[in-house]
């Protein structure tokens, strides 16, 4: 059994400086994957957008700029705000998405209470699995 630690949230999808467009998403944390965080877009195609990639790259994306390569994160602020922009790479294409820094941060807090940092590999039970094996 695991624990989902979810959090619905309109992402701004970046066109110019001047205009943008509203992308529902739902972020997700899953204890059973402790060292990724989930990020699904709906917007309108017959199926989600989804994309994941590490937990540490988000909460530290936060504070400062980190990442290279498909996903670069970083903290800036948009009409007074604090926002949380994502570069998402692919064959497919490139996006830049905003996210409100406030929702984001809450959202990351649950789930750095559920599995604290550092404590990710607890939850795979790779120790007690290799144990059992090499007790044999």
């Amino acid at each position: 059994m695991y624990t989902v630690v979810e959090r619905e949230l309109e992402l701004r999808l970046v066109l110019s400086p001047d205009r943008g467009v509203t992308v529902p998403a739902r972020l997700g944390y899953r204890t059973d994957d402790p060292y990724a965080v989930h990020i699904t877009f709906h917007i309108d195609s017959e199926s989600p957008v989804h994309w994941t990639f590490a937990r540490e790259l988000l909460v530290e994306g936060v504070f400062r700029p980190c990442g290279q390569g498909d996903v670069r994160v970083w903290p800036s602020r948009s009409e007074g705000r604090g926002v949380v922009l994502m570069a998402l790479s692919s064959p497919d294409g490139d996006a830049l998405l905003e996210a409100p820094a406030a929702q984001v941060s809450a959202w990351l807090e649950r789930t750095l209470r559920v599995v604290p940092p550092g404590t990710e590999g607890e939850q795979l039970g790779i120790d007690g699995g290799l144990a059992q094996l090499l007790a044999r």
